[in-house]
C-alpha cells in the first residue's frame, strides 16, 4: 500500500474558506461515493453556525486524497458532520462517516482518520454510520452509549429488470393501496423545477407535516428557527443540483402529500413528508400513495434504492424489501470509565 499520511487542521469557515473547502469536498464527494448526508449540499450547509470551533482531517494515499472529515469541537468532544449543539443537530444525520476512497485501504483509512480524531480529543460522537464506520470505531477505541435503528429500504437492484413493484408487496399492502387508489382517482406527481417552487413546496410540507404532529401533541420536525434556515438553505441549493427532490402529490384539485428527498451515489433517501390526513377520504391512505408513486419515479429515473432511513414506522417494513442497520455511538479510549464499566458487565 502506497504511504497513508493524515492532516488535521483549524480551518476558517469565512466565505472564502467555505469556498475552498466547499470546491475540494465537491471534487471528491463522486469519488469517494457520498451518501446524500456525505455530500457538501449537507455538510457544508450553515456551515459557519454549525461548525464554529472546526477540525478538519484529511487523509492522502501516496500523495492522492483519500479521505475527508469535518468536526466540530464542543464540550471536550468531537462532533463528525455535526454541531454538538442539539437544536442545530435536530435536522438528524443518518449514512455518515467519512468520505473515503474505495478500495482495499478503506479500512485503513477509516481507522486512522477515527484514531487520529480520538488520540487527539479523547472522544468522538458518531451520529448515524453504517457498520463499516461502527467497526473502525471499534478498532480504534470504545464504543459507548450505541444505539442502532433498522433502516428500510427498496432495493432495485434486487428486482429483476421488468418486474412490477407492487407485486413484490404482500397481499394486505397491495389490498391498501388499491383501495386507497379507488378513494383518490387519478393521482399525479410532481417535483418542484425552480427554487422558488421547492420552497414553495416545502412551506406546504412544513404546514402538513406540523399539524400532523400538533395533532398527536408534539411540535414536528421544523419547531425551531435554525431547523428552517438549514432546510431553506438546503433546498436552495439543492434543487438545481438535483440533490434535493420536493415533491408533491395531487388528486384532482387537492393536494394529497409532499414529499423531501435527497439524492447521492444513486440513493434516493426519504428525508421528511407531509401528508393531508384531514382531507383524506375514506380508505385514504396519503403515505402510502405518495411513497409507492415516488419509488416507482426512482426506480424510472435509473436509482439503485429508495430508503426510508432509520425508524420502525409500519409502512417503512411494508414497502420495503432489505434494511440496513445504522448506529448511534460515542468512541471514547479503552482505559474511560464507562468503557471498563462495559468491558466488566459483559464478562
Amino acid at each position: 500500500m502506497p504511504p497513508l499520511t493524515l492532516t488535521l487542521t483549524r480551518p476558517s469557515l469565512d466565505a472564502d474558506g467555505l469556498d475552498r473547502l466547499g470546491a475540494v469536498w465537491r471534487g471528491f464527494e463522486d469519488i469517494a461515493g457520498a451518501s446524500a448526508f456525505q455530500r457538501w449540499a449537507w455538510v457544508g450547509c450553515q456551515a459557519a453556525e454549525r461548525y464554529p470551533d472546526p477540525v478538519l482531517v484529511q487523509a492522502h494515499l501516496g500523495g492522492a486524497l483519500a479521505g475527508l472529515a469535518l468536526f466540530n469541537r464542543r464540550n471536550g468532544r468531537l462532533w463528525l458532520h455535526e454541531s454538538g449543539d442539539s437544536r442545530l443537530d435536530a435536522v438528524f444525520i443518518e449514512h455518515n462517516g467519512p468520505l473515503v476512497r474505495p478500495g482495499p485501504a478503506r479500512g485503513a483509512i477509516l481507522d486512522r482518520i477515527l484514531r487520529a480524531a480520538r488520540g487527539r480529543w479523547g472522544q468522538v460522537v458518531l451520529s448515524g454510520v453504517g457498520a463499516g464506520v461502527a467497526d473502525a470505531a471499534c478498532r480504534a477505541g470504545a464504543a459507548i452509549g450505541q444505539q442502532t435503528r433498522r433502516a428500510p429500504f427498496v432495493d432495485f437492484n434486487a428486482m429483476p429488470p421488468g418486474q412490477d413493484y407492487l407485486a413484490t408487496l404482500s397481499r394486505n399492502t397491495r389490498h391498501q393501496l388499491r383501495r386507497s387508489a379507488r378513494a383518490y382517482g387519478a393521482a399525479t406527481l410532481d417535483r418542484a423545477a425552480t427554487v422558488a417552487e421547492a420552497l414553495g413546496h416545502l412551506d406546504g410540507l412544513i404546514a402538513l407535516h406540523t399539524a400532523s404532529w400538533q395533532a398527536r401533541g408534539h411540535p414536528g420536525a421544523f419547531a425551531h428557527p435554525a431547523v428552517r434556515r438549514f432546510h431553506q438553505d438546503l433546498v436552495t441549493h439543492g434543487t438545481l443540483s438535483g440533490e434535493v427532490d420536493l415533491l408533491r402529490v395531487t388528486a384532482g384539485s387537492g393536494v394529497v402529500g409532499y414529499l423531501y428527498n435527497l439524492n447521492g451515489a444513486g440513493r434516493v433517501c426519504a428525508y421528511q413528508s407531509g401528508f393531508d390526513y384531514a382531507a383524506a377520504p375514506q380508505h385514504g391512505k396519503p403515505g402510502l400513495l405518495c411513497h409507492v408513486l415516488a419509488i416507482e419515479a426512482a426506480r424510472t429515473a435509473g436509482a439503485s434504492s429508495y430508503d426510508f432511513l432509520g425508524g420502525g414506522d409500519r409502512y417503512k417494513d411494508s414497502l420495503a424489501n432489505a434494511h440496513a442497520a445504522l448506529h448511534w455511538m460515542r468512541l471514547v479510549p479503552r482505559w474511560h470509565p464507562m468503557a471498563l464499566a462495559g468491558h466488566l458487565r459483559r464478562r
